[in-house]
């Protein structure tokens, strides 16, 4: 028998999306960077919103779903849906894990009380859980900071992607607009209610299991991932030119404006939070949506940026472990933080790519020969 095309073809991509995908992604390591070399406290944080970026990629990630599978359901079933959702999604994800291992006894510092005394044996099955993302409960915390995911701790949002594709494939996808539009309503209001009275003034969180934690995950998954849907479906989109340059720049200020209100006043961030999330990032996608790019350096920087974000954004944290608890361990001075920080970033894109090209797209192009090709 001889091997055909894919049962179903890839369609097209929106290329500027791709690149705002990495230019948020670049955004959440200088971000991480500056969190790590910080003193911990919110309101001083430069790059102040830049966590903000995670939810930029759940309303992108409903936008291209339902973009890419929406009528595709009378050729595919949902195992196959979700064979492609993992294959796309999956080896990364082992990669994180595995990259986050391999660093984690060089993280070793009072910053992580827990190193110390983790043997590599439960290290070890903290990779392996890690390979499926299913949660690590806090009396598994080998770190000290109780995350679901302790070797690669972005790792958590990848966890509420996939809840968020099974929601997907199970109802969602067979859901009115009018009745998606009511979904959308009640994630808003679910967001708000988190972001301004949650008595912190901001979407920070999601990253544990316990029950505000997934309160927040679940707060920042729902409206942005439905917003998506829903925006792709209506075909509503904003033409401008030259809208990968201008979409960019509005990320960058998004995630770089100030903490707002001070700590007396954290209602204020809490509604500049919403803000974005409910208007600003679905603006931001019809814009890129809307337009084209026809440069040719400008056709690379997206196709480099889309490619790399991804492996850059679960791959990158280990790192920020090392990079915090060295320039905790010596009082880094300014300086000092500055130069490691962009080394960080460049070893950081450097690993990402290397990762892309020598493992994920070879690895991916085996499993969708082996599980999605026609015979």
């Amino acid at each position: 028998m001889n091997q055909g095309t894919a049962i179903l073809k890839t369609k097209s991509h929106y290329e500027i999306l791709d690149g705002l995908r990495g230019v948020a992604a670049l955004m959440v390591v200088i971000f991480h960077t500056f969190e790590g070399y910080g003193p911990g406290n919110r309101f001083l944080q430069p790059i102040n919103h830049g966590y903000l970026a995670v939810d930029f990629f759940f309303l992108l990630s409903g936008f291209v779903v339902s973009y890419a599978y929406d009528d595709r359901w009378g050729k595919m079933t949902q195992w196959e849906f979700y064979k492609r959702r993992l294959i796309r999604l999956q080896p990364m994800v082992i990669a994180g894990s595995v990259i986050g291992a391999i660093f984690f006894y060089l993280q070793r510092s009072p910053t992580f009380p827990l190193i110390a005394t983790t043997p590599v044996w439960k290290m070890l099955v903290v990779m392996v859980v890690g390979f499926t993302l299913i949660p690590l409960l806090p009396s598994m915390d080998i770190r000290g900071w109780q995350e679901m995911h302790p070797l690669d701790g972005p790792a958590w949002s990848l966890f509420w992607e996939y809840v968020a594709n099974i929601l997907y494939a199970v109802g969602l996808r067979k859901l009115s607009n009018k009745a998606l539009g009511v979904l959308v309503f009640l994630a808003g209001v679910f967001l708000v209610h988190l972001a301004v009275m949650g008595g912190r003034g901001d979407v920070i969180g999601g990253w544990a299991v316990d029950i505000r934690e997934m309160h927040i995950g679940a707060a920042r998954l729902l409206y942005p991932f439905f917003a998506g849907i829903l925006l792709q479906r209506l075909g509503k989109r904003i033409h401008v030119k030259g809208a990968f340059g201008l979409c960019s720049l509005m990320l960058i200020v998004i995630f770089a404006i100030p903490r707002i209100g001070g700590p007396a006043h954290v209602w204020m961030n809490g509604l500049y939070e919403s803000f974005c999330i409910i208007v600003l990032f679905p603006v931001i996608v019809s814009m890129g949506a809307g337009d084209e790019v026809t440069g040719r350096i400008s056709i690379k920087v997206c196709k480099f940026c889309g490619e790399i974000s991804y492996p850059l954004y679960i791959t990158h944290y280990p790192l920020i472990y090392f990079y915090t608890a060295w320039t905790h361990d010596h009082h880094a001075s300014v300086r000092t933080g500055v130069l490691l920080g962009i080394l960080l970033l460049v070893s950081s894109v450097t690993i990402a790519y290397a990762c892309l090209k020598l493992y994920d797209e070879p690895v991916r192009a085996w499993l969708q020969r082996r599980f999605l090709w026609a015979k």
